[in-house]
């Protein structure tokens, strides 16, 4: 370490106000390094981009949904190449500038792509308040205010399912919520398993219907359960999960000498949007000692809804409950909750590693508080926060209408899908998905059979890369279960309306018409 007296070539009013450099490694320890000043006008002018150009355009139908460009034209543009030497301000300006014209515009009233859409403005303030105060949600004494928050949230959010009492965790995406479920319910079948690992025991299996979401193949892979002991269920035409077949399911495990141990319903399937019958699942799940847990990513902000909360009847059955704000009720990309009946601490009890560098015991307040132990995450994200402050600012009957709207624009565009030529239902949506086929006109006159369903088949993807390139929609597009390409829109954001409803229909038959 040496230190320096800088004097020389000054004059008397900075000898006066000298100072000696420390330097450590031949670095000059003394001061920050970092120009708060030029900083901070960086981030005023970055905001004004942001206001301008992503949120004053949210709503504006005559912005394109996406500036499509090919993948290595994009890597061009774009300027992906980090150098030795920092850039000037002004060119990363331009590069936030150029990430918001290439990007899709998830929340134009036209993104049907997905099962999130739309832009909440007291969400999107709160991921601003948590970016800059840049928290991690693991022990009271540095996230007091978002650890009460999320425990708040919690709360409420298990008085909608049904229950008196419970415990929960936010989680990074649906997907970990069902994996966090599968090892719970293993946990509390074989609570051994956390220390002895997976030598000795039974063939454990699981069940879940056809229609359910990838991630339960995903999260038996990870747990080393094994996908081949995911047992699929067989549906009913509307994509629900039929109890008889699961009973046959549970009874040949057993026959098998397997150990049954979890039954994973959904309330809400990604494509055709069905909600099995819990309440009868529950009963197969009770009579055999199983863990139900309800897959209600999608589905669960239906229970909001006074009008609509049947869809999940017999919800508060089950054992656990996966639950996405950021979906239907527009609380922002991640916004995920696993909630659990259980309120005796199974949670920690599974996944707690009691690292004394954090959860000492001997803190100064009540460490009960630090709830970071329940989750298999260290480092955690506020996202309980968003959901939050939308939910003081809306209330429950602002949530309550954003759901209602999405199904009435739901049931108005079933109605007019039914009243146009070459439009063709899959069926009877119940909830915000409607699936649908167009049969351009030089395929009506055609008999039904294979050559029709193969040319019908080739349909959407052309009319999906018109859309893409013209910049005028999204809406997705999927085989599913031996039927050809159909589209699937699914009707989330508050801004769409009933125009954006008849510009779809009217877009399609457009960028259909030489087909």
């Amino acid at each position: 370490i040496f230190i320096i007296s800088l004097t020389v070539g000054v004059g008397k009013q900075e000898m006066l106000q000298k100072k000696s450099a420390v330097l450590v490694d031949g670095v000059i320890l003394n001061g920050p390094i970092m120009d708060s000043k030029a900083g901070e006008k960086f981030v005023e002018e970055a905001c004004k981009i942001i206001m301008e150009e992503v949120i004053q355009k949210a709503d504006d139908v005559t912005e394109k949904v996406c500036e499509w460009q090919a993948p290595e034209k994009l890597k061009q543009i774009l300027d992906l190449e980090m150098r030795d030497a920092g850039e000037c301000h002004q060119k990363i300006l331009q590069l936030c500038r150029d990430v918001i014209k290439y990007s899709v515009k998830t929340n134009h009233p036209r993104f049907f792509n997905q099962l999130y859409a739309g832009m909440d403005y007291y969400s999107l303030v709160a991921r601003f308040l948590t970016e800059a105060l840049n928290p991690s949600v693991y022990t009271y004494e540095v996230s007091p205010v978002f650890l009460l928050v999320e425990e708040a949230v919690i709360k409420k959010m298990i008085e909608f399912v049904g229950w008196e009492e419970g415990d929960g965790i936010f989680n990074p995406g649906g997907s970990v919520s069902n994996m966090y479920a599968m090892n719970l319910a293993r946990y509390k079948f074989c609570p051994e398993i956390k220390e002895k690992g997976l030598s000795g025991l039974p063939r454990l299996v699981l069940f879940a219907s056809e229609e359910c979401h990838y991630s339960m193949k995903k999260a038996a892979s990870f747990l080393g359960i094994g996908t081949e002991n995911v047992y699929f269920i067989k549906t009913d035409e509307r994509g629900k999960m039929i109890p008889e077949e699961l009973e046959k399911q549970v009874q040949r495990a057993r026959k098998e000498g397997s150990a049954p141990f979890l039954v994973c319903a959904t309330a809400g399937t990604t494509v055709l949007g069905a909600f099995d019958p819990l309440d009868k699942i529950a009963d197969i799940c009770e009579n055999h000692g199983l863990w139900l847990h309800v897959d209600a990513s999608w589905g669960g902000s239906a229970l909001i809804s006074g009008k609509h909360r049947r869809l999940l009847h017999g919800i508060h059955r089950a054992d656990s409950v996966a639950w996405n704000p950021h979906k239907m009720l527009l609380a922002g990309i991640q916004c995920c909750a696993l909630l659990v009946k259980d309120n005796s601490g199974l949670l920690k009890k599974c996944y707690s590693a009691e690292a004394a560098y954090l959860f000492q015991q001997d803190k100064f307040y009540d460490v009960s508080y630090d709830t970071g132990d329940k989750s298999i995450q260290c480092s955690r994200r506020p996202d309980a926060f968003k959901f939050w402050l939308m939910w003081k600012a809306l209330g429950t009957t602002g949530l309550e209408e954003r759901v209602n709207r999405a199904l009435a624009l739901a049931r108005y565009l079933v109605e007019e899908i039914k009243k146009r030529e070459g439009f063709q239902l899959l069926l009877e949506p119940e909830y915000a998905n409607v699936c649908f086929w167009y049969i351009p006109p030089s395929l009506r006159k055609m008999e039904d059979g294979p050559e029709f369903w193969q040319k019908l088949h080739q349909v959407a993807p052309i009319i999906k890369e018109r859309m893409m390139k013209k910049g005028s929609m999204m809406l997705g597009y999927q085989p599913h279960w031996g039927k050809v390409n159909f589209f699937r829109q699914v009707v989330i954001n508050p801004q769409a309306s009933r125009e954006d409803m008849d510009f779809l229909l009217d877009e399609i038959e457009l960028l259909a018409k030489d087909l």
